[in-house]
Parts: structure tokens; sequence; C-alpha cells
């Protein structure tokens, strides 16, 4: 699955820290009734026999309703599940390497807090990046704000689109206007809501807004 822009509109991140009573593939399948445009699989508490699992479970609901399904750090495993491709850290694999893993029809985001991060990134064959923490993060404690202005340099300063995520919310997402991205990644904003369709909903309504792609 090619990257289209309007894919990155609304992307979900999942955390099951939140689930409930409910599953996650439950919560996901709210998510994307409600108009969320990619999801990323991010659960670093499961074992890998587990992530497999939901993976699997994942990927036919998600292009159900054409949605990409992106795996977290482990490029392996995405080719294994057939997943639409990948994100990686600045301290997980070279992306290069992860392309000739994956092969060119598949996505790769990349995590960029930096200008230089962002075009070596871009040079490499990203199709996308991901920067953060905007307003700070409610999964990784140990997260340091993206200053705004920086979130803009980055935008500006590569040709792939950027997606903004950490903290954001309904609250604060229209505070992220005029920056250039192409869309919010959200975790909490959605998946630690009661309604997570509701909250979605919301969201993408705001994601579009931002510049997004309704």
């Amino acid at each position: 699955m090619r990257l289209e822009r309007k894919m990155l509109t609304l992307y979900a991140v999942t955390d099951r820290s939140w689930l409930g009573e409910k599953t996650l593939y439950q919560q996901v399948e709210q998510a994307l009734k409600a108009g969320v445009t990619m999801v990323q699989l991010r659960e670093k508490n499961l074992s890998m026999e587990d992530f497999e699992k939901e993976a699997r479970a994942l990927l036919p609901l998600c292009h159900m309703y054409h949605v990409p399904l992106i795996i977290n750090d482990d490029v392996e495993l995405a080719k294994r599940t057939g997943a639409d491709g990948v994100h990686i850290g600045q301290s997980d694999m070279e992306i290069k390497k992860a392309r000739e893993i994956l092969g060119s029809g598949k996505i790769i985001g990349v995590t960029a807090k930096t200008v230089e991060q962002a075009k070596a990134a871009e040079a490499s064959g990203a199709d996308y990046l991901g920067s953060g923490a905007v307003f700070g993060s409610s999964t990784k404690k140990d997260a340091i704000p993206l200053d705004h202005d920086l979130l803009q340099e980055i935008c500006e300063s590569v040709q792939i689109p950027v997606v903004a995520i950490g903290g954001i919310t309904a609250e604060n997402a229209m505070l992220l206007k005029g920056r250039g991205i192409a869309g919010i990644a959200v975790v909490s904003g959605i998946f630690a809501c009661k309604d997570t369709g509701q909250a979605a909903a919301e969201l993408r309504k705001i994601a579009v807004r931002l510049g997004g792609t309704d």
C-alpha cells in the first residue's frame, strides 16, 4: 500500500493501558468507524506471540475500512504479518535496511525531532515523519516537548509529510494550526476516552481543519 497524504489525517496509535472491558479489536473498530485514517499497533508490553496475534487480527479489520496498519519498531514482524508498513525510531533499524526487508510497496515512517534528522530520514527513503512530543506525552514520561516553531521548521525542511504526535487532544490540537503538518497522531486522546468512537469522530473534524483531508 502506497502512502497518500490523506492517510495521515488522523493517525491512531494503540495503547492497551485503557482497554477496560473492551478488547483492542473493539476499540480499534470503533475508531475506524469514526474516521481514523491510519492505525499503528504499538504494544510494548505484549509478548511477541501476542503482538503478532493482534497484528494478524487488526490487519483485515483496517483493510475493511481501507486504512493502513503500521507496526511499531518491528520490521520483521511487519514483513511476517503482511502489515502495510512500519514506524521506526532513531535508535531502531536503519531505514535502508528496513526498505530492503519490506520492499518498495510498504510504508516506512520515521521519528524525527530535529531538522537534521528529518532531512536524513527523507534522504534515506522514509515515506513520512512523526515529530513530537508536541504537548508532552502521557505514554512516554521522559518525552521532551517539541517546540512548535521547530515542528514547523521540520515540516518546511522536507517534501514528505509530517504528522505531529505527543499529548494531542481535542482541546489542544488546534494550537498546531498553520504549522504545516499533514495530520495528528493520537494515543490517549482516543484510546483513554470512555467513548472511543466519539473521541475519534471529534478529532477527525479537528484534523481536517488543521489541514488534513476529509
